[in-house]
């Protein structure tokens, strides 16, 4: 308890003295009693100065920079929630570069050894100094003997006690969430706790790099047969939870357009495909690469697209690909009677709710659209107002979804920065009108009876014991002794009680400690 107070002391001296406090002011007014205790806890500190020409998400940007890892992940994170912290804010964190400074070469060194074991380390050989360091891991260049050549790889190494940098500044986190949810009542609609609970749920996975490989990995077989898509290859025996290994990309960064073009690379025919892969992955697989900006991807000598960094993926089930591709698709085609049945169909507008006037609503996004030169058009923006009409429908926001409108945004412009007058749409129509047809052919239809009368018959054995579980629940919730809502999720539940109980025990011990050296002095 005592080390998650001083822990919460530093912090709150970060943000004192870093000027982000004064950035979030200007965003979301903090209470006065809470501006004089963050200025005392400043006192002795150098308090770094704002540079009044940047924006305020800029300034936000290099305060967070500044207090250091577990900061630049949260706004990374906060960049990709514009849901919690709205558009402009989230535009101007998705800036947020990593910049810091690598650890040891003899520590990389240590690491590798200790997880890939002697053998394996013996095998690497030319092992390069840290040619990128980023919050959690750098990345070096290496060899390793396989089937009697050299090959080329990366290996990505976790920063050393990073897990517990993060997971103690993260326990601290959540207590400060915690206690201005409690004393200010505004603050409970941003969902502080819930942030920071769900950001511990996302680094704790990237602190295991094996999912990252495993990412990797089940990218890589999806796309295996995917003209002009290249994922590097895992290479499992040097992979572990703190090391990452894979093929090296010889490749050139896409942003390096003069370099792509002096290589006579067609960057009409990469921007396409971008576009079209990113797609395919997401309606076709229901698994993408949820970070495919300009850092991530590279350009090989054949033209093939290279991406790296596999920490975010975003997975679309069944019928979230049904609906992306139906919408999309309505969309090019103007029929806004059949996107509003799509949305009634998945269930994701109230029944309450006209089927009309919703037709009307989704008109009204789409024609000022197509008033448009239609290469201007974005499909990103064209789904994010689309989520703007459905808030004013009741409809639940799904989270998946918007980190593929996100990802679409940028996979965007991203091509037309590659070549200006690619056509999205145009781009667009022949893979989401193949997996459509696909979708409602016969083939589909066989395989989607077969696979439903399949589940039938491995429930049929079930089904009495079902019955007697459901009849034993209905007499709960008739005697009121069965309570059906939900608040969220398990996990969550138990460290939003974890937290309660820490915070009164924090008010018990400084209550005593009051009494106390009030019956002694």
């Amino acid at each position: 308890m005592i080390g998650r107070l001083i822990q919460l002391f530093k912090i709150a001296r970060k943000l004192a003295s870093s000027g982000a406090l004064d950035t979030i002011d200007q965003i979301y007014k903090i209470p006065f009693f809470l501006k004089i205790f963050f200025e005392l806890l400043s006192v002795g500190s150098v308090k770094k100065k704002e540079n009044n020409s940047k924006t305020r998400g800029e300034k936000l940007c290099d305060a967070l920079e500044g207090m250091g890892t577990t900061f630049i992940k949260l706004g990374q994170f906060l960049a990709t929630r514009p849901d919690i912290i709205g558009k402009e804010l989230a535009n101007d964190l998705e800036k947020l570069q990593d910049r810091l400074p690598p650890f040891e070469m003899e520590k990389a060194k240590q690491i590798l050894k200790n997880e890939i074991g002697q053998k394996q380390y013996d095998d690497i050989i030319e092992l390069s100094k840290p040619i990128a360091a980023a919050s959690i891991a750098q990345v070096h260049f290496a060899k390793i003997k396989s089937d009697g050549n050299n090959k080329e790889i990366a290996i990505k190494i976790l920063r050393p006690n990073i897990e517990k940098v993060f997971n103690e500044e993260l326990d601290a986190l959540m207590l400060f969430a915690s206690i201005i949810e409690t004393f200010i009542k505004k603050a409970r609609r941003l969902k502080l706790v819930e942030v920071v609970h769900l950001l511990r749920e996302i680094t704790n996975i990237e602190m295991d790099l094996r999912f990252e490989a495993a990412a990797a990995n089940e990218l890589y077989e999806n796309t295996i047969n995917d003209k002009g898509f290249k994922v590097p290859k895992i290479y499992w025996p040097y992979t572990s939870k703190k090391v990452l290994t894979l093929d090296r990309v010889n490749g050139v960064s896409i942003r390096e357009l003069d370099t792509l073009r002096s290589k006579e690379i067609n960057l009409k025919s990469v921007a396409q495909n971008l576009i079209q892969h990113f797609l395919r992955q997401a309606v076709r697989d229901g698994f993408f690469h949820a970070d495919m900006h300009q850092g991530n991807l590279f350009v090989d000598n054949d033209g093939n697209i290279v991406p790296v960094d596999f920490g975010i993926m975003g997975r679309l089930d069944k019928n979230n690909k049904k609906y992306l591709a139906e919408i999309l698709y309505g969309f090019i085609q103007r029929d806004y009677v059949k996107v509003a049945e799509v949305h009634f169909q998945a269930g994701l507008v109230p029944k309450t709710a006209s089927k009309e006037e919703f037709a009307q609503a989704l008109r009204s996004v789409g024609e000022p659209i197509f008033g448009q030169n239609i290469k201007d058009i974005s499909g990103g923006n064209l789904l994010a107002q689309l989520f703007e009409i459905t808030e004013k429908f009741n409809m639940p926001t799904q989270t998946q979804l918007i980190l593929l409108q996100k990802t679409m945004v940028v996979v965007e412009g991203v091509a037309r920065r590659l070549y200006p007058e690619t056509n999205i749409w145009n781009v667009s129509k022949p893979i989401l009108q193949n997996w459509l047809e696909n979708l409602k052919g016969p083939e589909a239809k066989i395989t989607s009876a077969i696979d439903t009368s399949s589940e039938i018959l491995k429930r049929i054995p079930d089904f009495p014991k079902i019955m007697d579980q459901a009849n034993y629940a209905l007499q709960l919730i008739a005697e009121g002794k069965l309570n059906i809502s939900s608040n969220g999720s398990s996990s969550l539940q138990l460290e939003k009680i974890k937290i309660k109980n820490f915070r009164n025990n924090v008010i018990i011990s400084i209550l005593s400690v009051v009494i106390v050296s009030l019956l002694v002095f």
